[in-house]
């Protein structure tokens, strides 16, 4: 178009904007001469016309004419033309203009003509416009060319891309139907083109729509394991720099965590696949270039975000973090950053903790040397994340020793953070005093007023620190600088505590007073207000000094003060002095109560700070997702009635306040519902809710439950018979939640044993936001259930109801005791009533390892007991279960059978009387989680059965014989060694030692606990046979434990 080029050669040679805008005015008029005099205009002429008022309009000049002659080139067999046209309307069309019916019925046209090149242009043109008009016209449309099997690959990527466009600007108009299930096909097509786009476009509609979808997981998996194990050159199109189809398997690895783990055969190639990617990122590198490096990174950091999600390979989560170690110290600032910010998040699981905190030294150095504030605050942020109470005094110390140079944005975060661990880790309350006014000292305008009325708090609930505190800020006020929060801190704990550290002459009284007044001209008049209540506390502590205040009462500075409330407090404080008896000043101004406990307001404002979407200690946490969201029609409410009033112990967590308690609605068990004052129909339990539960036996801190749109994070401590949960509820979509209303409900059984209390939280849940609430625990007495949280809101005019298991379980109160070897056996000893033990031999789930099997028990609750079972292969614990009624001392033996691949566990209580029978039941429900944790499930108590054929001897069970019944109840197809159905009146079996005769030539008895002389298939057949005989007949075995008399 030579036309258009020498228009656009004239506008760059224009010498100014002046001569640019006269020109651009000439062309304009002759276009529009043109458009209306010519009523013949060829196409060539409309499409170079129409280029020009393209170039004019993106020159930044309104264009308000030639939209028609654009729309009529549409109906042009001309590719060029056609081009220009949907690039002018892709470009200037208004999504409400009036032109966009006739655009619809030419893009139609061009749909059905099964042209790939028009079918391409149309497509192009739908999504770059996207509007609601094209979506109800062409939503429908578009799947059938996606799926169609004469469809070309270049449409169908334009196709899925183009679906992809009309769902998020309106996901309401895209049907799903047939189409989906043949969608995730394409996920095997052998375009990788439309693989990549396919995989777009169901990774978003798989987050609104899991169920939909489910099968694409194995089809993913599959198709990434293809890639990562190809070879370069087997992908030459689509590799990049040596690494095959990068942008594909990231996608393919983002769809991936949008679900739970895999079933374990998928799950197996999965972890090959994740193995793959890490090793390939421990070769060297196949080229110099920065693109090389790139591709290679994304794909790995993508794999490590799914490992963080999935959560359940340990191996995979230690080489995970292994390998971000490796990056904290890599040359390249974005590598840093990511590693930093992906460390963070397994900072908080389980299995990886651990590994993230041998990088400590790395990361305290990159907060010192690191040139980028990002990077450094991202650090500060993993320091946090990793600190424990082994590693708190060091992380503290460093944090404090940065803030002195911190950047100015990120001060008060790290202000917040240091008060949060010291108070969160603190075992010497003094060290938390000292670190405080440490903080004070060093950033002192950072100090917000939550930080010091939390040191307040803290030193007033506790007796044991309170001289300390005082004697501390008597010191720290001495100095000739000092920040205005410190001296709100020592004017309130010295008219607090000043008479704890008034017998030294050094901090007599008069020497405290004249300190605090000294700093009283230079403080604002908040403070110089505390300072007078201060005073007028020292009247009454300190009599001898009351007529020096009162003169500083008297005096016009403050009698005639400028500022009202100062007036104020000092002519009320000075007549009180005056007129009251010693006996009723004693009373005005006597200590102030202990304040009861709650939620850390610093923890409030750092969530606040962060921002509503984030979860302190939580966001890192694993992503364990569910996959279902339960919509229906919206129950009627039930009306309540009663209030009950938790003990006076429980006051102590805030939980003196009444609850409400609904009456049980019909057909139904006793609800309770703490949280609101009606009851609802409640859902059953989400799917994979009853999974997710199961991992907070031996964890306080994850993610319970999360699907497509809701996402509950729970961060709980517990303390003899207290607990403090706080639950996060995340809205992961970009609408509101309303009416949302969180329901704790308790059983019958359970009300009266566990006291909980909480606060409703906001209605309203902004999308992309996180609200939180907090319940405190108190356990009366021993419990066999959990209590259920139940969520009801409205999403997009949907009623959702959603109830997951909350995890409270009696190991939460189970306090661990350290015990010397000799102690634990002599009490064991003790413990030998039937009725004080329970116990159960189960099959392992997981691979024997020792060390997380300690920190299973650990975890359990219990101390793990080291060097005191003379077997070492055995572990031990010891601890107390706190009750308000009762405290019960439990002692917990784990025998490994690593032969047979199987566990004994044996509980032993000192409950010296018989246990009464839910006493008992909830004794073995602590053993049978405990199983849970190591191995398969058994209910307690066991389920009665028929009456059973006379019981076999040991044997019998070993040979595989069948019973006079003729029921089958060998467990071995063979007999071992040389014995006979003459022998049977000697056997019996026990387990690691011979607790009976056996008449087998070369097998004899061992004392104690050492394993017996017995070949170990025998020995591992034999404790099968125990577990077999003891379901035989349960009840006549009390210890589980099979013989030839049972």
């Amino acid at each position: 178009m030579r036309g258009l080029a020498v228009f656009i050669s004239d506008i760059r040679n224009c010498k100014s904007k002046e001569a640019e805008i006269k020109r651009i005015n000439k062309e304009l008029a002759n276009i529009r001469s043109k458009f209306k005099g010519d009523k013949a205009l060829d196409g060539y002429s409309k499409k170079k016309y129409v280029c020009k008022l393209l170039f004019i309009f993106l020159l930044g000049h309104d264009i308000d004419f030639g939209h028609m002659e654009a729309v009529n080139l549409l109906s042009s067999n001309r590719y060029t033309e056609k081009q220009i046209g949907y690039l002018f309307i892709s470009v200037l069309v208004n999504s409400n203009s009036e032109l966009i019916r006739l655009i619809n019925n030419a893009i139609k046209n061009d749909l059905a003509s099964r042209n790939p090149t028009f079918m391409g242009l149309a497509l192009h043109c739908i999504a770059s416009v996207g509007s609601r008009e094209m979506a109800e016209a062409f939503a429908g449309e578009i799947p059938k060319v996606l799926v169609a099997g004469d469809t070309m690959d270049s449409v169908k990527q334009s196709a899925a891309l183009c679906l992809l466009r009309l769902y998020r600007t309106s996901p309401d108009l895209v049907p799903m139907g047939d189409w989906t299930s043949r969608v995730v096909h394409l996920l095997n097509d052998q375009h990788l083109g439309v693989v990549t786009a396919a995989t777009s476009l169901i990774t978003t509609l798989a987050q609104k729509n899991p169920e939909e979808f489910k099968t694409s997981v194995s089809l993913a998996v599959s198709r990434l394991s293809r890639i990562v194990t190809s070879a370069s050159t087997d992908l030459q199109d689509y590799t990049y720099y040596f690494v095959p189809a990068p942008w594909l398997s990231v996608k393919l690895l983002r769809l991936l965590q949008c679900y739970p783990p895999p079933d374990p055969a998928v799950r197996g190639r999965l972890t090959e696949c994740l193995e793959t990617i890490l090793n390939k990122a421990q070769e060297p590198p196949k080229s110099k270039k920065v693109q090389h490096s790139n591709a290679k990174n994304a794909v790995l950091f993508e794999a490590i975000s799914l490992i963080i999600h999935h959560d359940s390979e340990p191996n995979l989560l230690v080489r995970a973090c292994n390998q971000l170690g490796q990056f904290l110290q890599h040359r390249e600032t974005n590598l840093r950053y990511l590693a930093l910010e992906s460390m963070c998040t397994l900072a908080s699981s389980e299995f990886s903790h651990e590994a993230v905190k041998t990088h400590i030294e790395t990361v305290i150095n990159a907060l010192k040397t690191e040139r980028d504030v990002s990077v450094r605050q991202r650090a500060v942020d993993l320091l946090y994340a990793m600190c424990d109470r082994s590693n708190a005094p060091q992380i503290v110390a460093e944090m404090l020793s940065y803030l002195e140079t911190a950047d100015y944005s990120i001060r008060e975060e790290i202000v917040l953070k240091v008060a949060i661990l010291a108070e969160k880790y603190a075992v010497d309350y003094t060290w938390y005093v000292d670190t405080i006014l440490n903080l004070i000292r060093i950033a002192g305008d950072y100090v917000s007023e939550e930080v010091w009325y939390r040191v307040i708090q803290i030193v007033i609930n506790r007796d044991d620190v309170q001289g300390y505190a005082a004697k501390t800020v008597f010191e720290a006020l001495q100095a000739p600088a000092c920040h205005e929060n410190l001296v709100k801190v020592g004017g309130y704990i010295l008219g607090e505590f000043g008479n704890l550290i008034a017998g030294d002459p050094r901090s007599s009284p008069l020497i405290q007073f004249n300190l605090l007044h000294s700093k009283f001209h230079l403080c604002s008049v908040p403070t110089r207000a505390l300072l007078l209540s201060t005073y007028i506390k020292f009247v009454n502590l300190f009599p001898e000094v009351k007529p020096t205040i009162q003169d500083v009462l008297r005096s016009d500075s403050q009698l005639r003060n400028a500022d009202v409330e100062l007036q104020q407090r000092a002519v009320e404080y000075l007549r009180l002095s005056t007129v009251a008896s010693t006996d009723i000043l004693a009373t005005v101004l006597e200590e102030m109560p202990p304040f009861p406990e709650r939620e850390s307001s610093i923890l409030a404002k750092l969530k606040k700070k962060k921002g509503p979407s984030t979860v302190t200690d939580l966001e890192d946490t694993k992503r364990e997702r569910s996959v279902d969201v339960n919509g229906g029609p919206e129950p009627a409410p039930a009306s309540t009635s009663a209030m009950s009033t938790p003990s006076p112990s429980a006051d102590l967590l805030g939980l003196g306040r009444p609850t409400a308690r609904p009456h049980p609605p019909p057909g139904g068990g006793l609800l309770v519902d703490v949280f609101s004052d009606s009851a609802s129909v409640v859902a059953p339990l989400a799917p994979g809710s009853e999974d997710n539960f199961a991992r907070f036996v031996c964890k306080n801190n994850g993610v319970l439950f999360e699907n497509q749109l809701l996402q509950i994070g729970l961060k709980s401590e517990f303390r003899q018979n207290l607990g403090r949960m706080f639950i996060f509820y995340g809205n992961k979509t970009s609408t509101q939640f309303l009416n949302f209303t969180p329901t704790l409900i308790c059983s019958d059984d359970l009300q009266p044993n566990l006291n909980l209390q909480t606060k409703p939280v906001d209605p309203t849940v902004e999308g992309g936001a996180q609200v939180q609430q907090v319940v405190n625990i108190e356990c009366v007495s021993d419990f066999t259930e959990a209590p259920v949280l139940n969520i009801q809101f409205r999403y997009g005019g949907t009623f959702q109801n959603v109830s997951v298991q909350l995890p409270i379980t009696l190991n939460k109160f189970f306090q661990p005791t350290e015990m010397a070897s000799q102690d634990f056996f002599q009490r064991w000893k003790q413990l030998s009533n039937p009725q004080q033990e329970v116990q159960n031999i189960f099959k392992a789930k997981h691979p024997m390892d020792t060390e997380v099997t300690k920190a299973k028990i650990i975890g359990f609750g219990s101390a793990l007991l080291e060097e005191v079972d003379p077997n070492p292969a055995n572990f031990v614990g010891a601890g107390i279960i706190h009750t308000k009624t009762t405290q019960i001392g439990c002692l917990l033996r784990l025998e490994p059978n690593l032969q047979a691949q199987m566990y004994r566990l044996t509980l032993r209580t000192s409950v010296s009387r018989r246990l009464p029978s839910q006493e008992a039941e909830a004794l073995g429900l602590l053993g049978l989680v405990f199983t849970e944790v190591l191995g398969w499930t058994c209910w307690w108590p066991p389920t009665p059965r028929p009456a059973p054929s006379p019981p076999l001897p040991c044997w019998a069970l070993w040979s595989g014989v069948t019973s006079p019944g003729g029921e089958q109840v060998g467990l071995h197809p063979q007999r071992l060694g040389s014995w006979s159905p003459s022998d049977q009146s000697t056997e019996s079996c026990g387990f690691g030692e011979c607790s009976g005769k056996i008449s087998s030539p070369g097998v004899g008895t061992r004392p104690g606990s050492d394993p017996c002389h017995i070949p170990s298939e025998a020995r591992a057949q034999c404790w099968l046979a125990e577990l077999s005989m003891a379901s035989q007949c349960p009840g006549a075995c009390p210890r589980g434990r099979a013989t030839a008399s049972c």
